[in-house]
């Protein structure tokens, strides 16, 4: 129970490995639902038991195939929503389009405003997530929201390392704040890598501030689609002089060749 109101957790089809390690660690049956595709790829979404007044939590990503998840998880709430669930909470692990968190072109949308209108139209009362690309989303909703950092799970795993001469890495601006945070529990000095783009996904230049000459390097990203800006300043590291380049990230979305 969550505050007198019974607890219940509903699966969406994008992680379901996730959701049942949760459920198992809280002792929790899932919510029994039938999620399906019709021929046309239409997603139908049915809740099979009673969940009225109840507060639960909807675990769905939105990562590959980002659109159908995305719809997937806003049928999911309004389904619970027209089910009289008390609370419905939205644990989007993946929080997709949060790279399109502003206006830098004169025409083109501004998708995360548009996805947190979409998630809180659909009837979500909170939202939980982690590592958004940009902190600043969090001010696209009206409702709460949880921001969870994968750096719980990380500095434990990067202090049992015990890296000497360990120098914490961003590899872009965007990723600045987050490398000086890992800089502080770890105790190490930090570099930015500076990069230019043409388009999406294309790196025209990039460029190094600080010194990795002897270091053992860990690059610190939130997500990796095609790994081009992450090889790339892995490759920057080794050419000016860094003994080794470990890289953890919290979103491996890994499109296309990016595992090679």
């Amino acid at each position: 129970y969550k505050g007198g109101v019974l607890m219940k957790i509903l699966s969406g089809t994008s992680n379901p490995s996730l959701s049942k390690s949760i459920s198992k660690h809280l002792k929790l049956k899932l919510v029994n639902t039938n999620i399906k595709k019709f021929a046309d790829g239409e997603i139908y979404v049915e809740i099979n038991e009673n969940i009225r007044g109840n507060s639960v939590f909807v675990i769905q990503s939105t990562a590959t195939p980002a659109n159908d998840n995305l719809m997937e998880l806003l049928l999911c709430i309004d389904a619970l929503r027209r089910s009289s669930a008390k609370n419905i909470t939205a644990v989007i692990p993946y929080f997709g389009w949060a790279r399109q968190d502003r206006k830098d072109k004169p025409r083109v949308p501004i998708g995360a405003k548009l996805i947190a209108k979409l998630i809180e139209s659909a009837g979500a009362t909170r939202i939980i997530t982690m590592d958004l690309h940009a902190d600043q989303i969090q001010g696209f909703f009206e409702k709460p929201v949880d921001h969870l950092y994968a750096s719980a799970i990380f500095v434990p795993y990067l202090q049992s390392l015990k890296i000497d001469n360990l120098t914490i890495a961003s590899p872009d601006m965007g990723g600045s704040k987050r490398a000086y945070a890992y800089s502080k529990f770890l105790n190490s000095d930090v570099v930015i890598c500076y990069k230019q783009r043409s388009k999406g996904n294309i790196i025209t230049h990039m460029e190094l501030i600080g010194d990795v000459s002897g270091k053992n390097v860990v690059l610190i990203d939130d997500m990796v689609d095609t790994a081009g800006t992450l090889t790339k300043a892995a490759d920057l590291m080794i050419e000016r002089g860094a003994k080794s380049v470990i890289a953890i990230c919290t979103h491996a979305l890994l499109s296309g060749d990016a595992y090679e």
